[in-house]
């Protein structure tokens, strides 16, 4: 797919960019959303693109480098409910300008499926679900479009699985059948970081009850997406282990369904106590030799599941957050440079593609992994951002 020409009024943009200030992205007025994308849209025409008989491997091939549109469509309240601005079509071209060819959609579909009407998902809302996958059609970009913050009703517990099936079903059915005629370029990722909240071992493998729910729920997602017939028959599906984690328990658990067009998403901030910041005596602040060894070690431990037994895996979270370093007036970005170079130098040879979680956070305490200040289109750390493309160069 070619780019086309993107023909979007000043007018347009202005409507619908706010200016920052403070610690806390702009809150853009959604009422402005279907006036202003119904302008975009009707300027471009998107190609969709085709589903090629290519094998899995190949496609995942093409896809390089990531980037999350994160807290957006996932936000349950809606687009804006957690302060990100209305997603623009300057928002992804910038991202894919910046040498990222795949955008994961973290979508919450939750509040927008009718229970009374057979589980029916809101029109508007799968129809702003289109127009930011069709953003990044249009740049030719790879987009992973998921179920996101769903855990809430969809619980890998056995003695749950009857109560949500129905509408889990519905939800995936409709998606598939909304989106059939979109080429291979259209992942789904039938689930994101599945577990019970707040059950044992919630982000560490969960229980055993909790991984066979899982293994149940993924082959769930595979076979409703397959019934729709058509391009999806062929569509690659992600499918991930309880709570999208890299620990021996889950990792054996998994059951991978018998289909040549399905591979495995994970998360992975390697190691935690570098990307995150828990304000814990063991936290470390530089790219060390021993940070390096842990990043060498998850990559291993995916090649020994999955990769070696020809299942392609895509790592759809990881990062890691720019932290004041205790003391000095200083942050992580020069550190974090160093960090995603040998990270993604790692996964490149592995052939593992690796989708940047961006919150649009970088001031404040919460967890600031933004890279894109979506208000101002500009780059937070353009140093980090740089050293992402470089590797794929």
């Amino acid at each position: 797919m070619k780019r086309k020409l993107r023909i979007t009024a000043l007018a347009v943009c202005a409507s619908v960019l706010l200016c920052s200030c403070g610690n806390t992205p702009a809150l853009a007025d959604t009422t402005t959303t279907s006036e202003t994308t119904a302008a975009e849209e009707t300027a471009v025409s998107v190609d969709h693109g085709e589903m090629r008989d290519i094998p899995l491997k190949e496609l995942i091939a093409e896809m390089h480098t990531g980037w999350n549109l994160g807290n957006t469509m996932d936000a349950p309240g809606g687009e804006t409910s957690w302060g990100n601005p209305v997603t623009t079509r300057e928002m992804i071209d910038m991202v894919y300008d910046a040498g990222f060819d795949v955008i994961r959609i973290p979508t919450t579909w939750d509040q927008h499926i009718d229970d009374e009407n057979g589980y029916k998902i809101d029109e508007d809302w799968l129809a702003r679900v289109h127009e930011i996958v069709d953003y990044a059609f249009d740049n030719g970009m790879y987009v992973i479009l998921n179920t996101h913050h769903e855990t809430g009703w969809i619980k890998p517990a056995t003695k749950e699985l009857d109560s949500f099936m129905p509408r889990f079903e519905a939800l995936w059915t409709q998606i598939a059948e909304s989106f059939e005629g979109y080429g291979d370029h259209l992942l789904f990722e039938g689930l994101n970081e599945p577990r019970i909240e707040g059950g044992a071992n919630e982000w560490n493998g969960g229980t055993k009850d909790g991984r066979e729910a899982l293994n149940v729920l993924n082959k769930k997602f595979v076979d409703t997406v397959r019934a729709t017939g058509g391009n999806n028959s062929k569509r690659a599906l992600l499918i991930t282990t309880f709570a999208a984690a890299v620990v021996d328990s889950t990792l054996k658990a998994l059951e991978v369904p018998d289909d040549d067009r399905v591979l495995v998403s994970l998360h992975a901030y390697t190691p935690y106590n570098y990307t995150f910041h828990p304000m814990s005596e063991w936290e470390t602040y530089e790219f060390t030799e021993y940070v390096a060894g842990d990043i060498d070690n998850l990559f291993t431990t995916i090649d020994s599941y999955f990769l070696s037994k020809d299942i392609p895996v895509i790592i759809t979270e990881y990062g890691s957050q720019s932290k004041s370093v205790p003391i000095y007036e200083t942050r992580t970005d020069d550190e974090n440079v160093k960090w995603v170079t040998y990270y993604l130098e790692k996964a490149k040879e592995y052939g593992v593609p690796c989708v940047w979680w961006d919150n649009n956070s970088y001031y404040g305490s919460g967890e600031r992994f933004g890279l894109l200040d979506r208000a101002n289109l500009k780059w937070y750390v353009p140093q980090v951002v740089e050293a992402i493309g470089k590797v794929y160069n």
